[in-house]
């Protein structure tokens, strides 16, 4: 499961590659994608890339154009479905929400049948 931050990178990771396998990014690019609330920087924009490859989510290589930093990042399989798999946690999370809601309104049910029954 990813932190806030590094949903935040992988969610522009695949809005820049768009549907293709691979793509060749700068850090900046994705910074530019990225919430400006949280104060990116390229090194840590890096690191979090640099987790995300470790996770399997794709293929990080460094090149350098004209002087600028790029990566060109081939995804895999868990990268390609990012999105679905994001989807299904947060159809999940909704389905937990709704079971504890409803196993509490029964819960506070049965308490007053029992409270009417024996008083």
């Amino acid at each position: 499961m990813l932190n806030k931050q590094e949903n935040e990178v992988m969610n522009a990771v695949y809005e820049m590659c768009d549907g293709k396998e691979s793509c060749l990014v700068s850090p900046y690019e994705i910074m530019s994608i990225l919430p400006a609330k949280r104060e990116y920087t390229p090194e840590k924009v890096e690191s979090i890339l640099r987790t995300l490859e470790l996770d399997d989510y794709f293929d990080l290589i460094e090149s350098d154009r004209k002087g600028e930093r790029m990566y060109v990042i081939t995804l895999h399989p868990n990268g390609i479905a990012y999105k679905r798999t994001a989807l299904q946690m947060k159809r999940n999370l909704a389905f937990k929400v709704v079971v504890s809601v409803a196993g509490a309104v029964i819960t506070f049910v049965v308490g007053l049948i029992l409270r009417g029954i024996f008083s």
